[in-house]
């Protein structure tokens, strides 16, 4: 690493806990092990776990014991700056999006980050590496819900819940890819809004009986299946116009967990990123124009600004700005 710096600036944690914790520091750049491509970061986004895992509730689910200075982070985009021994496929040079949950060698929150190969992919084409950045985890959570958990095919009707927010969003594109008809409820009309944008056949808000008329027109015999990304009104609309022996999906974390009406099967599950997927989803992505929402890109050393944002209503992602545009 003759050609890195020794040193680079990240925002760490030196302990878990509140948002005070979350301090600029400098700290050592990491070799890539023989598995791994080592990241110049462009942009981290900001998941809505992460405030979950700054506070220590997720280290027990950790591979390694932390390891302090802890640099939280679990997707970005960036160049390749380094490449393991035993790696094939990436070369010095090459832009790629990457999903590590839980990364024990540090994440996305930093200027350098090593990621096991297998978590990386070339950045899709007409995406920029803003919008590569804020995406790679709510993409795989998304189309793995789609294709592994739901296995919707092409005619099938489904309803997106909170298809405004960073896996939904994601979500109503990737579906209508795959030829499925879409039903989005987002909340806010700026939600609903979004949706229709993104090539929903129907959007709603979600409020009571609003649900209704749509549901006629999209699914007169009942809905498919139905990806649940938020908890909010209406939900039991969405839940009960699933048909018998369809299937409803949700990403763990979403709570309260749904309860799937009798006859219709009911699973979560985690998005966990691999090789094959992150190159199906980089060719789908592709395969026509696709588009990232990234609604506010804070400065790294505003991080704990982005985790206040958090609580707050916002369309699609929030990012982190890791590599400076200038």
């Amino acid at each position: 690493m003759s050609d890195l710096p020794e040193h680079q600036t990240a925002i760490a944690l030196d302990e878990f806990g509140g948002l005070d914790h979350l301090t600029l520091q400098q700290i050592p750049v990491r070799e890539p092990r023989e598995d791994e491509i080592l990241i110049r970061v462009h942009t981290a986004g900001v998941g809505v776990w992460d405030p979950s895992e700054r506070e220590g509730k997720m280290a027990e689910r950790m591979d390694e014991e932390p390891d302090f200075p802890y640099v939280l982070g679990s997707d970005g985009s960036g160049t390749v700056v380094e490449v393991g021994a035993d790696v094939d496929g990436f070369d010095e040079g090459d832009t790629v999006w990457a999903s590590h949950f839980l990364n024990p060698r540090g994440g996305f929150y930093s200027e350098y980050v090593p990621v096991k190969a297998e978590f990386a992919a070339p950045v899709p084409e007409g995406l920029s590496m803003n919008e590569a950045g804020a995406m790679p985890a709510d993409a795989v959570t998304a189309y793995r819900g789609l294709r592994d958990i739901l296995e919707l095919q092409a005619g099938e009707t489904i309803a997106i819940f909170g298809a405004a927010g960073g896996v939904g969003h994601l979500a109503v594109q990737l579906a209508r890819r795959m030829g499925a008809r879409v039903l989005a409820v987002a909340s806010g009309n700026d939600g609903r809004d979004l949706a229709r944008e993104l090539g929903a056949d129907e959007a709603v808000r979600g409020r009571a009986h609003e649900v209704d008329e749509p549901l006629a027109r999209i699914a007169p015999n009942g809905l498919d299946a139905a990806l649940i990304c938020a908890h909010g009104e209406g939900i039991e609309d969405i839940l009960s116009a699933v048909r018998r022996g369809g299937r409803i999906a949700w990403p763990n974390g979403v709570l309260p967990e749904p309860e799937a009406p009798e006859g219709v099967s009911g699973s979560s599950y985690n998005g966990a990123p691999d090789r094959e997927i992150l190159e199906e989803l980089t060719e789908l992505i592709a395969s026509e124009p696709f588009r990232v929402v990234v609604d506010e890109r804070f400065p790294l050393a505003d991080a704990a600004e982005a985790h206040r944002r958090l609580d707050e209503h916002y369309l699609g992602k929030l990012a982190l700005a890791v590599e400076s545009e200038s």
